[in-house]
């Protein structure tokens, strides 16, 4: 057994830590076959490997095993195979106190604190401190209205910690997690808010730590404005005032300063060229009397104690600095899009911060305050308190639910609960890093390394359930897959031009499209942000498995980020829900399961081993329990003798999908007979998963109850991701009964009314059919099991009429004029993107033999 591995950037950095994931098939790898596991790097020179199991199968052996390793530079094929592993000559080691907690990597020692804080007490590189006081900062902003006046009066606080866990403490990989709230930093025992959790990642021998922070919004935002929302660090500074260093990685430079320039007006000789050294980052030695006149001249200039940069905009930063706080800021450069980068030192090295999608998630900044002190404050921003404070109001006090599309009539646009992630990586240098070593790190930041298999592995394996390579063997099939690649391009080109990036929206697409003002419906209710409405997630993971590009995988990862935080609910009173799509992504009325299903998010989990998607699948496991007090059928289906109503899908079908993930990840059984209990609900329909959809449920047996065979629409049971869950279950479950329902249903939904009723005697009207195209690949699954031509033709009939098979986006876009100059698709709409691109995908895989090159013909109009 070997599985071939390859970066998902063609290089990785030297000694940098990787951590990666690796699907099996059922019976392939078992349990205690898994330390046995040794890694490669394509030759014959091992590397040591960590390894643990994050799924599996119902027979007990592995489904999705993770691996961390530090990879070494340059290389691009590594393989994993049953063998001896390489021991570790340096592992990173956790120990504990009763105050404290730590980590040394061999490298660095990081001390944690377990409760109160700072978080991070210090950190130590070769006997020098590298900074103290790691605090999590929020800065409050409170607004009052007097004598007809807005007054504005901030407050700090800082992270105190609740609570520490050691997750993993090596010998290649160590991380710990850390829960706690902002407290109030004025006097003990005053106001909490801001709940947050961050988790630390080290490697050994290396020198940097990977920090994952999510903030949980827990206030009132008609009166809680948050400020600021940051990490503080306190660095030690050494020897002369010209021998500390500033560095800044701006859009392809980097700004290179010091609180003492030896640039004066008299700078020239030697001085320039020791100007140019320390410009340079290295060290200056002067003598105190051959250079006395030189050093007169440094003493009488400037002192520049505070370095800031904000990136105010995604097109827009700004450096600035300043000599003390009483004076003014100076504007020291300014540009479009800043490497996220910056770096603080003086003699024994320093600390370089990077903020990952730093200009993406705007308005971000980082903040240098006392370079001329024996202690500078290094404060990395991810709201920088710069900007305005965070207006998380929703866009009106009504909702407009037949105007506007948006889903209920009561108004429940509440930020409160719901998420952000960032992330933050460190870097303890023993000395000033030079600006080709600061452009690497950046690069590291931006895409940071790991490893994926062959997208043919993922496939063989059957990773994520059905679908297929791409296969342009005829002219059809070519055509075909140029659009679903085309659909990709367009909306990478779409998230640029548009500009979707900012704190609360990077990583989500909009819903539909305004051809009159040439804009995405942004005001318009219910057609502004997409929020995982018909599964875009899904789209794009499906994209990157079949291809393995990694410009994919990054759309894939910012959707995943944004939607499994943002749009979801972690506390309160719809926790475990979503909100559906809307202007502002909280602001839907209709809290959902669907949006927060962790179908949607098990990729990035399985590919990466992110703790934090783990985190969330987590929440959502008993997300059924919700329903009880927010009826997803309130406005139709009056209060009975059921305590609550669901839709076979998207309600069940989201909640079979975390009882699927929860059943894999931990083997618990609760959760899989949930799944069994509900399949046999079903099955005693009238007319199986045909009838409802709508039923009576009760979350504590996990019973639906039918009521009727014709109740509610049923697009909405096959476009949110139920059927990609359905079919992996059928891989689980083992119930021939399932998968031959699963085809009954595909084969049903285009049927002719007089089909339809010699099937089920008139009792379903073809009126709750609709959309054809969402219906593609259930009905491709349903003519691959029957071998069924008809449908098969039908299918393809649908997929080849619709206008993502005949148009060609990047050709047909037209030029118009809207603020600026962009490229547009006035047809455009993500659901039927996203859908047309998956259901293609089935239908390529299942029942291409049905596939006539002559349709290409119909296909191009």
């Amino acid at each position: 057994m070997m599985v071939k591995l390859r970066p998902l950037k063609k290089q990785l950095i030297d000694s940098t830590g990787v951590t990666w994931g690796i699907p099996w098939s059922e019976g392939d790898l078992k349990r205690e076959e898994l330390p046995q596991l040794r890694l490669n790097d394509g030759s014959t020179n091992m590397i040591p490997m960590q390894s643990w199991a994050t799924a599996y199968w119902p027979d007990g052996s592995i489904k999705w095993s993770a691996h961390a390793a530090i990879c070494p530079e340059g290389k691009t094929e590594f393989e994993v195979s049953r063998g001896e592993p390489l021991t570790l000559d340096k592992q990173v080691t956790v120990r504990e106190t009763d105050e404290t907690i730590v980590v040394d990597t061999g490298l660095i020692v990081c001390t944690l604190a377990k409760q109160g804080g700072p978080v991070i007490r210090s950190i130590v590189r070769d006997g020098e401190t590298v900074c103290t006081g790691g605090k999590l900062v929020c800065l409050g902003e409170e607004t009052q209205a007097v004598s007809g006046e807005v007054i504005r009066r901030e407050e700090r606080f800082e992270g105190h910690i609740y609570s520490v866990k050691v997750e993993q403490n090596g010998p290649v990989r160590a991380v710990l997690k850390v829960d706690g709230r902002h407290q109030a930093s004025a006097s003990a025992g005053r106001r909490e808010w801001i709940p947050f959790c961050i988790r630390l990642y080290f490697y050994a021998g290396t020198e940097s730590i990977r920090i994952v922070h999510t903030m949980f919004y827990d206030g009132n935002p008609n009166e809680d404005g948050l400020k600021g929302l940051g990490i503080s660090f306190a660095v030690p500074m050494q020897g002369e005032l010209y021998n500390r260093h500033v560095r800044i990685v701006g859009d392809t430079g980097v700004f290179s300063e010091s609180p003492k320039t030896l640039h004066t007006r008299r700078t020239g000789g030697k001085y320039r060229e020791l100007y140019i050294r320390q410009t340079a980052g290295e060290m200056i030695q002067m003598d105190s009397e051959e250079d006395s006149f030189f050093l007169g001249l440094l003493d009488d200039s400037a002192t520049w104690d505070d370095f800031k940069i904000v990136q105010e905009t995604a097109d827009h930063y700004r450096i600035w600095k300043r000599t003390k706080q009483v004076c003014s800021w100076l504007k020291a450069a300014e540009g479009h899009r800043a490497g996220g980068l910056t770096y603080v030192g003086s003699r024994g090295g320093g600390l370089a911060a990077g903020i990952r999608h730093f200009w993406r998630k705007y308005p971000s900044g980082m903040e240098i305050k006392g370079m001329a002190q024996a202690e500078t404050e290094f404060t990395a921003w991810f709201w920088s308190p710069d900007a305005q404070a965070m207006d998380l109001r929703h866009y009106d006090t009504e909702t407009h639910v037949e105007s506007s599309y948006e889903g209920a009539e009561e108004l429940r646009a509440t930020p409160y609960g719901i998420a952000n992630t960032n992330e933050l990586t460190l870097w303890c240098t023993s000395r000033t890093p030079g600006s080709e070593e600061l452009q690497l790190m950046q690069e590291q930041l931006e895409s940071p390394p790991l490893l994926v298999c062959e997208p043919s592995y993922y496939r063989d394996t059957g990773a994520f359930g059905i679908w297929g390579l791409p296969d342009r063997s005829t002219p059809l099939r070519q055509q075909l897959e140029d659009r679903l690649d085309g659909i990709i391009a367009f909306y990478q080109n779409e998230v640029e031009q548009r500009r979707w990036y900012g704190f609360w929206d990077y990583g989500d697409f909009m819903h539909s499209y305004d051809p009159v003002r040439h804009v995405w419906n942004y005001d318009l209710g219910g057609c502004a942000w997409q929020n995982t409405e018909l599964a875009p997630n899904m789209w794009l993971w499906v994209m990157f498995l079949r291809t393995g590009r990694e410009d994919i995988f990054r759309m894939a990862e910012a959707m995943t980020r944004h939607t499994s935080e943002v749009d979801v609910y972690h506390f309160g009173e719809y926790a475990g829900l979503g909100s559906r799509h809307n202007v502002v992504h909280w602001g839907c009325g209709c809290k959902e399961a669907r949006i927060a299903m962790a179908g949607l998010h098990r990729y990035y989990y399985y590919l990466t081993a992110d703790e934090r998607i783990g985190d969330q699948m987590d929440e959502v496991k008993d997300a059924d329990f919700a329903t009880v007090q927010l009826d997803p059928m309130r406005a139709y289906f009056p209060k009975d003798e059921h305590p609550t109503h669901i839709r076979v899908g998207p309600d069940w079908a989201a909640f079979s999908s975390n009882w699927m993930t929860r059943w894999e990840r931990y083997e618990d059984t609760a959760y899989r007979d949930k799944i069994l209990t509900g399949i046999e609900c079903i099955k005693q329909a009238n007319y199986r998963l045909i009838s409802g959809p709508t039923y009576g449920y009760d979350p504590k047996t996990g019973r639906l109850s039918p009521m009727g065979d014709d109740n509610w629409g049923r697009h909405l049971a096959i476009s949110m991701g139920g059927p990609q869950v359905w079919f992996e279950l059928a891989d689980m479950i083992q119930d021939p009964e399932w998968p031959e329902m699963l085809a009954e249903f595909g084969v049903y939904y285009n049927m002719t009314q007089e089909q339809k009723d010699q099937l089920t005697h008139s009792a379903i009207s073809t009126k709750r059919f609709e959309h054809p195209v969402l219906s593609a690949g259930i009905a491709a699954y349903g003519a691959y099991y029957r071998r069924d031509q008809e449908t098969a033709e039908k299918v393809w009939s649908i997929l080849l009429g619709n206008p993502y098979a005949k148009v060609d986006l990047q050709k047909d876009a037209v030029n118009v004029k809207q603020v600026r100059d962009i490229q547009e698709i006035d047809w455009i709409n993500t659901n039927e993107a996203a859908q047309w691109s998956l259901n293609t995908i089935i239908a390529l895989t299942l029942i291409t033999d049905y596939l006539k090159e002559e349709e290409g013909v119909y296909a191009d109009g």
